[in-house]
């Protein structure tokens, strides 16, 4: 089999953001195409079977874009490319980097890192109820949070509502000291630390004390009408049903709702049926809720995190697998001696 070759030019500014530290993008490429890539200035020669040539010159070409527009070229980034590669989308993500959704406090742009975020964000622009479905790490709350902020400070809203079920996760805390605020204030830390970031403290602390950001458990929605505002809330997956159907007839006029969970990382009570699960098969049908389901693809915190989860979804899937087969054999058992009867 003989080999091909082509050059292509990366200007020398971005080379080495392109092909990483210690050109460890570079050899993941190289091994994930089956090319070899010889760099000299900004001249770089791919060999390689032709397929193999323009496939790798059309992910060059795509991280070269990114790196352009400002980015620092991240493993997720890599990952993620190949990923697209494998389903000839590669040239998306250059699309996805387009939609800055707002800035945060230090400058940096908000954005989605997927096609599943970036779905999810448009989703989030044209209805009125989403869900955010997803793992660890696929950015549910963060880019919700990034929403609200930027509908609040283009004055769509006039206020923004973040809530979350005061569970404890997997461990019992006690008596916590302190007056009502401190004793809430664990539950809703994740929450603050995503307006700090995007906010500022002082900005937010400016609009909490004015009313305009309110931070509070889910208890404190009963018997309110949310008007003109943007409400999030997390962890749903933890509510009860009849939280979830209190939380959802909370909604009034001019309201958006973004409501984000991970259904397998529930911590209630065992055999208690969660709020989210529910809400999903009831209001599968309406056409103004949407249903963004994330997975394992699109997790952008460190790439050991999505090994973590997709190592997690496979055990559970050859679980439940195996649970369906024990329990497929146990029904079998029981027939076998009503089927000797009738033959009887």
């Amino acid at each position: 089999m003989s080999l091909n070759e082509i050059a292509m030019n990366i200007p020398m500014e971005y080379m080495s953001n392109v092909f990483g530290q210690f050109d460890k993008h570079l050899k993941k490429i190289e091994r994930a195409l089956n090319v070899t890539v010889v760099t000299r200035n900004d001249s770089v020669k791919i060999l390689g079977r032709e397929t193999d040539i323009k496939s790798a010159c059309n992910v060059f070409e795509q991280l070269t874009k990114l790196a352009e527009r400002g980015n620092e070229i991240t493993e997720q980034n890599i990952n993620y490319i190949l990923e697209l590669h494998q389903e000839s989308k590669e040239s998306a993500i250059v699309e996805i980097d387009q939609d800055i959704i707002c800035h945060s406090i230090n400058g940096k742009p908000i954005k989605p890192k997927t096609l599943g975020q970036k779905n999810y964000a448009d989703e989030i622009r044209n209805k009125m109820i989403v869900f955010g479905i997803g793992p660890a790490g696929t950015g549910k709350t963060y880019l919700a949070m990034a929403m609200a902020i930027t509908a609040f400070k283009n004055e769509e809203v006039s206020r923004i509502i973040l809530t979350r079920p005061a569970i404890e996760a997997g461990e019992k805390l006690g008596f916590l000291p302190g007056d009502l605020q401190s004793k809430v204030d664990p539950y809703l830390r994740p929450l603050y630390d995503a307006l700090y970031q995007i906010m500022g403290a002082e900005s937010f602390q400016k609009n909490m004390e004015k009313g305009l950001i309110e931070v509070a458990p889910l208890a404190y929605m009963r018997g309110r009408t949310l008007d003109n505002a943007f409400i999030i809330l997390d962890e749903a997956q933890n509510t009860t049903p009849a939280q979830m159907k209190m939380f959802l007839t909370r909604i009034g006029f001019g309201s958006k709702v973004v409501v984000t969970g991970d259904a397998t990382q529930k911590d209630l009570a065992p055999g208690a049926a969660s709020g989210l699960d529910v809400a999903l098969k009831v209001l599968r049908k309406v056409d103004e809720i949407a249903v963004c389901r994330l997975t394992s693809a699109d997790v952008v915190r460190h790439p050991l995190v999505q090994k973590i989860v997709k190592a997690y979804d496979d055990y559970e899937n050859k679980l439940e697998a195996k649970q369906k087969k024990q329990e497929k054999k146990e029904n079998g058992n029981q027939d076998f001696p009503r089927r000797r009867r009738e033959r009887r």
